[in-house]
């Protein structure tokens, strides 16, 4: 069969046009293709959307959820006693809440069916404050004390459990302020007492008796009256004889009273180790305690608030002492706060701060190793009622040292270890050196003559005296004249005319103290200065500072 070439160019434009069109519509074919996957991905973003407003619209319309706190905790893995707006409730466990995850104490989380949904991981923030009095039999519950000292009994959450009912120390001791729901009565955490730990020093002071020169009568009449009853208990409990409740040391001032309260608590810390096995080479006892109150510490504008602070005090020392550690609870000026009442002298506050320090110590609790020891330079300002037996039993006075006296103090103060000038030791002894040298002090100090005489006095009988710088030495003066002494050599060494202490630098410090103390007597009064002063006898009517060099 023959085809002509115009058959052929028409079979020839019919095949390019098919062609022309299949590549136009596999064109539109693509185009169609990826609107379908544009519309695809538009469906997908607005399905997205959709469920978000679903969950956002299904979030706002959740009925609110309600907090409890749990009571007890659960029984049968299915329920669980919660309080909830003050009401108490046995709820239903939610499916996945462990029922070992809901102690009690637990914050939970409740739906609008009171459904339990979970715990919280926190305790609750806020609340009002309680003091812990005890743990009720049951080991469950506690009595506390709230801010209008009404009793009331709470639950104690699980972490504040121990003691009775466990093998746990307890968390929580008497005198311990609790942060209590008022209305679930649960109380959750120990809170801090600042206001009354700013009076306390809970530490045994490092001072022992050894360092207290000049005092060793007074020193073995306190440790017959207080370390004795501690340490031989039995044998008192035997004679049927009860130990002091308390010690005043009186005198005049910077003659040794703090130091020496100090020394008793250290000692008395160390024979508490030793009777328990502790270690005690490392000279500290972490379990006994010195409560050392500044008077004026104590004194608040507020109307019962010294009071208050004086039970706080009473009440941490029973604390301590409940656990057989002895505790010294250190009044420093006592005169300052405990007057006597009805004197006039100020604005008779002590009216009801005296007899709240009288019920402390003989209340119908127990003041076992619990020792008060009080400290003043003007005990005729302390109240009676204070002083008699049966409270503070012992008065040991401080007097100012003598000369025997004065050599042992400064001993502990002018050592061997110090810096000497080796020109004036020679070839001497050391040991020797300083002996010589503190002699010669107190020969100084100790002389009376016109060069020493520190003021006139005249009693009411017409008599009249003098008293020199031997009659008002005291413990605090002879620290400070070694202190001069050892400031004039550092000075002299810093100048390069010096190689060490020498007796002039000491001899020196000595009129150096002499001469500023001479212009400091209050003259105003005689007989407070006289008290003060530690000058007993015939009242003083008057006062007079001689001019150097004058006869006495």
């Amino acid at each position: 069969m023959t085809i002509d070439r115009a058959e052929l160019a028409r079979l020839r434009e019919a095949v390019d046009e098919g062609a022309r069109s299949a590549r136009e519509k596999s064109i539109k074919i693509d185009a169609l293709g990826a609107r379908n996957v544009r519309l695809a991905e538009l469906l997908k973003d607005s399905r997205d959307q959709l469920e978000s407003l679903k969950g956002e619209v299904e979030r706002l319309g959740t009925p609110p959820s309600t907090y409890g706190v749990v009571l007890a905790p659960p029984a049968d893995g299915e329920t669980v006693e919660v309080v909830t707006s003050g009401r108490r409730m046995l709820l239903t466990l939610a499916p996945g809440v462990e029922p070992e995850t809901l102690p009690v104490g637990t914050t939970v989380r409740l739906n609008e069916a009171l459904t339990v949904l979970g715990a919280s991981a926190e305790l609750p923030a806020t609340g009002v404050t309680a003091v812990f009095r005890d743990v009720l039999a049951d080991g469950l519950r506690a009595r506390v004390v709230m801010g209008n000292d009404e009793e009331h009994i709470v639950h104690l959450a699980e972490h504040l459990r121990g003691g009775r009912t466990t093998d746990r120390p307890a968390p929580v001791r008497p005198g311990d302020a609790l942060l209590v729901d008022p209305r679930a009565a649960v109380a959750f955490e120990v809170v801090p007492k600042a206001e009354v730990d700013e009076l306390l020093l809970e530490e045994v002071p490092t001072v022992d008796y050894s360092d207290i020169g000049g005092l060793g009568a007074q020193i073995e009449q306190i440790r017959d009256a207080i370390e004795l009853p501690f340490i031989h208990h039995e044998l008192y409990r035997e004679f049927h004889l009860a130990p002091p409740k308390g010690v005043l040391l009186y005198g005049p001032p910077g003659c040794g009273k703090t130091l020496i309260a100090k020394a008793v608590a250290h000692s008395l810390a160390r024979a508490a180790a030793v009777s328990r096995g502790d270690d005690v080479g490392d000279g500290r006892y972490p379990n006994s305690y010195f409560l050392s109150i500044k008077g004026p510490e104590l004194l608040n504008k507020y109307v019962g608030e010294t009071e208050r602070h004086i039970r706080s005090i009473f009440e941490r020392a029973r604390e301590k002492a409940t656990e057989g550690n002895p505790v010294i609870v250190f009044f420093d000026e006592m005169d300052s706060i405990f007057r006597t009442r009805g004197s006039g002298v100020s604005s008779d506050m002590e009216t009801t701060i005296v007899p709240q320090l009288l019920a402390e110590i003989d209340g119908v609790e127990d003041l076992r190793n619990v020792i008060v020891i009080g400290a003043s330079n003007r005990e005729d300002m302390i109240d009676p009622a204070i002083l008699r037996p049966g409270r503070l039993d012992l008065k040991i006075r401080i007097d100012r040292p003598d000369r025997d006296a004065a050599v042992d103090i400064l001993g502990k103060y002018i050592t061997t270890d110090l810096r000497f000038d080796p020109e004036e030791v020679g070839g001497a002894d050391t040991e020797e050196h300083v002996r010589t040298l503190i002699n010669r002090i107190a020969d100084r100090l100790y002389t009376r003559d016109t060069s020493s005489t520190y003021v006139h006095l005249v009693f009411a009988s017409g008599r009249r005296s003098a008293l020199h710088l031997a009659d008002l030495t005291s413990g605090a003066m002879l620290r400070n004249i070694v202190d001069r002494a050892k400031k004039l050599a550092i000075k002299d060494i810093v100048h390069g005319s010096g190689r060490g202490l020498t007796t002039d630098d000491f001899l020196d410090a000595v009129d150096a103290e002499f001469a500023e103390n001479t212009d400091l007597p209050n003259t105003s009064n005689p007989q407070e200065w006289a008290r003060l002063s530690g000058v007993r006898g015939e009242r003083v009517v008057e006062v007079s500072i001689p001019n150097r060099g004058e006869s006495a």
